[in-house]
Parts: C-alpha cells; sequence; structure tokens
C-alpha cells in the first residue's frame, strides 16, 4: 500500500532523506521514529505529494506520488506536524468543508462527520468554534477531518505533537482505534514508547537513513529479554570487561563515569550466577543492580550490534 524505492531527498549540501526503502502493507499501521531533523517531516511531506523527491520513487496504492499526484491525494488523509484551523468555523461546519473540498456526497457528509467525531471524543464539541477547542481537541480533529473523504491510507506527522499528558493519553486512544476501519497508517513521532500499543512495525530514521525496522511485538519481546545492568567496584578494567563476554547472554558492555553498564540477555539465575563467577574470579563489586529498560535505546543498540554482526 505504501512502497518507497530509494527515496531522497537533498537540500543543497543537506541529505534529509537518503534511499529510503518502505513497504507498508495493507491495513498495517507503521511508525516512524526519529529525533527532531531525522528526516521524519521530509519523508512524510514527500508521500503526500507536498515535496518532490531529489531521486527516488513513492507510490501510494499503486499510484506514483510524482506522476499521479491527484490520485495520490485522493488516496490519503494527510495531518501535517503543524496546521491552522478556519477561526469563523464550528467543528461541524469544519468537517462539512473539507468533505465538500473532497466531493463527498452531501448525504454522507452528516452521518459521516457525526461518526468521526464520536470516534475522536468530540461529539459533545460540535457546534463550538474550532478557535475555542483545546489544542489536544484540535488535533483529535484533525483526525477526523483526515478520514471525512474515506482515504485508504493516512499520513500523520507527530499527531501527538505538543500535548500535555492526558491529551497525549486520549491521542493515543484515537490512534488506536483507527485499526478499526482497517486503514493503512503512517505515524510519525520522536518518541518510542508511544506507539507501543498503536503500531504493528516500527521504523527507526537516524540523520535522514532507516536504520532498523521492526513489529511492535518482537521490540517489545526485546524489552522484556534484554535487562540493563550497572555494576561498580575496584579496579574493573580491561580485564573486567573480559570477563563479563566470557558469559554468552552479555550481549554490549559500555562504560560509565563510575562502572560499566551491561546489556543482559540471560535469565535472573543466570545474573545471579554472573555476579558469583565475577567474585569469584577476585573482582571487588561495591554495585550490582538493574536498572530499567528504555525501549528506543534498546531498539538502536540492538540495530548497532546487528549491523555490527553483518558488516
Amino acid at each position: 500500500m505504501i512502497l518507497t524505492q530509494n527515496l531522497s531527498k537533498r537540500y543543497g549540501k543537506t541529505l534529509a532523506v537518503n534511499n529510503l526503502n518502505l513497504n507498508v502493507e495493507r491495513g498495517v499501521i507503521f511508525g516512524l521514529v526519529g529525533e527532531n531533523g531525522a528526516g521524519k517531516t521530509t519523508a512524510l511531506s514527500m508521500l503526500a505529494t507536498l515535496t518532490l523527491p531529489t531521486s527516488g520513487r513513492a507510490y501510494i496504492g499503486g499510484h506514483e506520488v510524482t506522476r499521479e499526484p491527484q490520485a495520490v491525494r485522493r488516496a490519503i488523509g494527510y495531518m501535517p506536524d503543524s496546521f491552522g484551523v478556519y477561526d469563523d468555523l464550528t467543528v461541524m461546519e469544519y468537517l462539512r468543508f473539507f468533505a465538500q473540498c473532497y466531493g463527498v456526497d452531501r448525504r454522507t457528509i452528516s452521518r459521516r462527520a457525526e461518526e468521526l467525531l464520536e470516534r475522536v471524543r468530540l461529539a459533545d464539541k460540535r457546534d463550538v468554534y474550532v478557535n475555542n477547542l483545546s489544542r489536544g481537541m484540535q488535533q483529535r480533529l484533525e483526525v477526523a477531518r483526515c478520514l471525512m473523504h474515506d482515504p485508504s491510507v493516512l499520513i500523520l506527522d507527530e499527531p501527538a505533537s505538543g500535548l500535555d499528558p492526558k491529551s497525549r493519553l486520549e491521542m493515543r486512544s484515537v490512534l488506536a482505534g483507527l485499526r478499526d476501519l482497517g486503514k493503512t497508517v503512517i505515524i510519525s513521532t520522536h518518541i518510542l514508547n508511544e506507539l507501543a500499543e498503536v503500531a504493528d512495525e516500527v521504523g527507526i530514521l537516524l540523520r535522514g537513513e532507516l536504520v532498523a525496522v521492526a513489529a511492535v511485538q518482537v521490540m517489545v519481546q526485546h524489552s522484556s529479554a534484554y535487562r540493563t545492568l550497572v555494576i561498580d567496584g575496584r579496579d574493573l578494567g580491561d580485564g573486567f570487561v573480559r570477563a563479563l563476554f566470557r558469559d554468552p547472554h552479555v550481549a554490549e558492555v559500555r562504560p560509565l563515569a563510575s562502572g560499566w553498564e551491561v546489556l543482559y540477555a540471560g535469565t535472573l539465575a543466570q545474573q545471579a550466577e554472573l555476579l558469583s563467577r565475577l567474585v569469584a574470579d577476585g573482582f571487588t563489586i561495591t554495585q550490582f543492580r538493574e536498572q530499567p529498560t528504555d525501549i528506543e535505546q534498546l531498539f538502536l543498540r540492538l540495530a548497532a550490534i546487528q549491523e555490527g554482526v553483518m558488516s
């Protein structure tokens, strides 16, 4: 449903997106994760026909974005990372206006608008002026606006951007509900944890390159299978690191300001055995604790480890 082939965009000397290759199947919710400046907005803007690629191809529902932009625009609902609203329109008038722009049958508009307002939890705001809504409500309204012409694909750029924690939870619930509609959805965010309950697959964009893609279930399994250990003591140098790597469950060791951080794939019992072996080998351990594993950092570290193994 969404396919890109070596899709790239260059602004002068800056390569914003570099050889992006995506294949998002029909009905899949795909999360594109990256820090600010990673190229997420540029990538989605190309898919939405708003930015011309420098090279490569992109297809939405079989339509190539540069050759068939009108067909692509009919097939997508696009929510940019920033948007304006019409101050003199009510919520219902706002949805009707955009539906009419897409040529939606007048007999369908009111029914669909009511259904979508229920879905995004704004049914009681139908007669409120859009500019009087909170930011969180406006962004949920934008999701409804994207759906008014019943597109097969949704492209949502940072839909939870700038929201307070309560509004982020409400938006997350709305996005999770898109699965019931059978839409193909691509969502960008800079917070990987937000996608765990929403997306089917996740890709990490780093400096314009897609460095890793995984099913969310695989990502969650990794986060529970790997533990992050912090180990400190006296004179824990290179010999200590070599001793750590004699344990086959040690995936990675990183130096800290004081001590070492260990990515560990063993069980709790094997973790206890590791400590016992280190002490038996004569190392003085003053701290051996597990700290919560950050899913995003784990995902990136596993990708880096895999890249090192393959190279």
